[in-house]
């Protein structure tokens, strides 16, 4: 049996919700947003969830929501950030589906995020100096939790959608459709 699920990991800004709307049109899978998914359990906002709780209890959150989602089977999951910053969220994933990541220059998620006050790790912190930062402290985890990688600066979120369908259909990861 090979892996039925996409995992769609990377940093903030890198276009993990849209592109697996548009992966979810494309291949007729259920498209879920682990952030979107946590914020209805919880019923307030990552932010609130983080100053009421603290970064630690959002990242628990995180990981007991991916065990529930092992059950699921030709879903598109688009994880949050630091989804991968785990290694119990990396083997979850890599167990139960091909973990895909999406990469962007810091320029590009800047002018992605700027402007979105839900996005705790920024707080008071939104320039490209810091997203680069950041960014360089979670690149070894995001590369070795990928097992396809797909940058995503200059292409359409459709076109990102058809390039991961050819590299999940030509490429020997196991993936079932």
């Amino acid at each position: 049996m090979g892996k039925c699920n996409i995992f769609l990991i990377g940093f903030m800004g890198t276009g993990k919700t849209t592109v697996s709307q548009k992966l979810s049109e494309l291949l007729g899978y259920e498209e879920i947003d682990t952030d979107a998914r946590i914020v209805q359990q919880q019923n307030r906002s990552i932010p609130e969830i983080f100053k009421a709780q603290g970064e630690q209890a959002f990242r628990d959150m995180e990981t007991e929501l991916l065990k529930e989602l092992l059950k699921e089977k030709h879903k598109i999951i688009s994880c949050g950030g630091g989804m991968a910053l785990r290694q119990e969220n990396v083997s979850l994933m890599q167990e139960n589906g091909v973990v895909v990541l999406l990469t962007a220059e810091p320029k590009t998620i800047l002018s992605r995020v700027q402007g979105d006050d839900g996005r705790p790790i920024l707080n008071g912190n939104m320039n490209v100096s810091y997203i680069r930062e950041l960014l360089g402290k979670r690149i070894p985890y995001y590369e070795a939790a990928g097992e396809v990688v797909v940058a995503t600066d200059r292409n359409t979120p459709q076109e990102i959608a058809q390039e991961i369908e050819k590299k999940l259909r030509f490429e020997k990861i196991g993936f079932d459709f």
